[in-house]
């Protein structure tokens, strides 16, 4: 009886847990990562939409891909592929800590990492990023740090 209650709390302080971490992710409402463009797909230099029929399921958050090819690929090491700052605007981030929603196509691979970018109504983020890189990725670095603890 006592094992059956330890189990029993074990899952809900699991599923809590997600949960928790889940907010702190950009994912829409059904859990669904980067509006379901394929994180594997970016490597490759180009952002493609992925599929749902084509997913995978990574800590409790649904990633959609292009191919099966790039399924596989992220499901031998899904950590790779996620994107920094749990998937909101890196510029944002380096500024002022602020979680901005993204534009799925404007993105920047960086020492083997997936940065995303607000760019909507002649407002792209990536251009005054590449600008002060090093200074806004320090930023972003401490404030995410500071908001996923």
């Amino acid at each position: 009886m006592k094992y059956s209650v330890f189990i029993i709390c074990l899952i809900v302080f699991s599923f809590s847990a997600e949960a928790q971490n889940n907010k702190k992710l950009n994912i829409s409402k059904n859990s669904i990562a980067v509006q379901g463009y394929d994180v594997v797909s970016y490597f490759s230099g180009k952002a493609a939409r992925g599929y749902e029929r084509m997913q995978s399921e990574f800590r409790g958050v649904k990633y959609y891909f292009a191919s099966l090819t790039n399924k596989e690929t992220f499901d031998k090491n899904p950590e790779k592929y996620l994107p920094e700052y749990g998937g909101w605007c890196a510029y944002a981030m380096g500024i002022d800590g602020s979680k901005v929603k993204i534009n799925p196509e404007t993105f920047k691979i960086l020492d083997d990492k997936l940065y995303l970018f607000y760019n909507y109504r002649g407002n792209n983020t990536l251009t005054p990023w590449n600008e002060n890189e090093a200074a806004l990725k320090s930023s972003a670095d401490s404030y995410w740090s500071k908001q996923s603890k």
